[in-house]
């Protein structure tokens, strides 16, 4: 059972379309539209957007509009920084509450993503991407350090990272390196892969600056 408000899973809608790159960057968000996809009144949507721009992934207002916020270029190595000692944190956390079930809704959105990036559908893997890591965050129980982490992501590259040629195939490696650590029930090694994968993704980004975008 969802026990999220509306408006919280509209945000969490929101949040998988704008790293996933559904959502380009400085392009507009139209709550009547919005709230026709999800069959919901306007207000929720509203109200998300409230929760996103105190995030920092939309910039504007209820009578202007919102607008999805660019990457913070210059800020990108700080915030990596910040990534790697949060997200080793709700690994952690992650370990110690995994269940049986946890595992195997893990291992088929890690599956689905292989199988979206096989079939060229980039902007479905980025997608399940995301789905990935906040199903993993959740199991953490630390929903501050979450908050935070969610913070991070709004002004982070993913969809510069995640457009470079060969970065899909090497994800799927990842994922399932952090797996078998997790199902292992081995901190130390989780905790690195985890590591390893998000500054696999930035190394990318360093090396090819200007990834194809899609």
């Amino acid at each position: 059972m969802d026990y999220r408000t509306k408006e919280e899973q509209v945000a969490d809608y929101l949040r998988e379309r704008i790293i996933s790159g559904v959502y380009p960057r400085g392009s507009r968000l139209k709550q009547a539209e919005i709230a026709e996809q999800l069959r919901l009144s306007i207000t929720p949507v509203r109200e998300a957007l409230k929760l996103l721009a105190a995030e920092g992934y939309v910039s504007g207002d209820s009578y202007r509009g919102a607008r999805v916020v660019p990457f913070d270029e210059a800020a990108s190595g700080e915030i990596l920084n910040l990534r790697l000692v949060l997200e080793a944190q709700l690994v952690r956390g992650a370990v110690e509450n995994l269940t049986a079930k946890d595992i195997t809704d893990l291992r088929a959105l890690a599956d689905e993503f292989e199988k979206a990036f096989e079939s060229g559908d980039r902007a479905t893997a980025r997608g399940v991407n995301y789905r990935f890591h906040r199903r993993l965050y959740d199991i953490a129980g630390m929903p501050q350090t979450l908050h935070f982490v969610q913070i991070l992501w709004a002004r982070y590259p993913f969809d510069l990272i995640n457009a470079a040629e060969g970065r899909g195939k090497d994800a799927v490696h990842e994922h399932d390196e952090i797996l078998n650590a997790l199902t292992q029930g081995d901190v130390s090694a989780a905790m690195l892969s985890m590591r390893k994968h998000i500054e696999s993704g930035w190394s990318i980004l360093k090396t090819d600056p200007s990834p194809e975008r899609r």
